[in-house]
């Protein structure tokens, strides 16, 4: 079942979401080469108390696993849900994907975005442009009347161009009181299609894009998605809401 959020309800929202934007761009300026992806989550869960909320990643279970780290920080080969070691160091030329999903006053609030450390491979800088710039085309898509498969067809059509691996196995989601709602939103899909935008629904867009196949592997650690072939991945992602006249964005800074 779909939520519509009351204006209550959205009041509380933009707030997490504010939160979860301010966390993820203070984290952003600490991704440089020598530390650690443990002292990154370490650092972003100071952040946390700093403004005013707290992880909605760390503890959340799946199965028999429970997440260990505050945010999901995932490198290179890693599409998402990488978790914070003391051995993972940052170096030049590293992507790094930062997940960060809060919780404020009841409501969740969920960004992430691809950070590139100095001296990116061509490529793979192309890749996270163009990624970011399908997240923007797929929030273009989001208007009142307008469908889910709208949003996704969107996506796919921005990243056609750069032959990407479009990742299936994680779609973007309604968000609201949970950090998985319904409906799920593929990074894919006919335009037309899928339940129908109303104003008061909430979602988060997340296109996670390869530059080779979409087929991934799982980790050990049961958490860390990893692209099949080795190749980089790029991860952007916007809570986003359907208004009267169509979207807001609510994890700006």
């Amino acid at each position: 079942m779909i939520d519509l959020k009351s204006a209550e309800d959205l009041s509380r929202m933009r707030a997490a979401c504010a939160a979860a934007a301010r966390v993820l761009h203070d984290l952003s300026t600490l991704v440089v080469p020598g530390i650690s992806t443990a002292g990154l989550d370490s650092a972003a869960r100071g952040l946390m108390a700093r403004h005013g909320c707290e992880s909605a990643c760390h503890g959340y279970v799946v199965g028999r696993l429970s997440y260990p780290g505050y945010v999901c920080i995932s490198l290179n080969d890693e599409i998402v849900h990488g978790i914070g070691a003391a051995d993972r160091i940052i170096r030049d030329g590293d992507l790094v994907s930062l997940d960060v999903v809060v919780r404020r006053d009841g409501f969740i609030g969920d960004n992430a975005r691809t950070v590139m450390v100095g001296a990116v491979d061509p490529q793979a800088r192309q890749l996270c442009l163009d990624t970011e710039k399908s997240l923007l085309a797929g929030i273009a898509a989001v208007k009142p009347g307008n469908r889910v498969g709208d949003i996704s067809a969107a996506i796919q059509e921005a990243l056609a161009p750069g032959g990407y691996g479009i990742v299936r196995d994680f779609v973007g989601h309604g968000v609201g009181r949970k950090m998985h709602e319904e409906p799920q939103i593929p990074n894919y899909g006919k335009a037309g299609t899928g339940p129908k935008l109303l104003p008061g629904m909430a979602l988060a867009i997340e296109p996670m894009v390869n530059l080779g196949s979409h087929k991934i592997v799982m980790a050990s650690d049961g958490w860390t998605a990893r692209t099949a072939d080795g190749k980089v991945s790029a991860h952007f992602e916007h809570t986003v809401l359907v208004t009267e006249n169509g979207a807001e964005i609510l994890t700006l800074v």
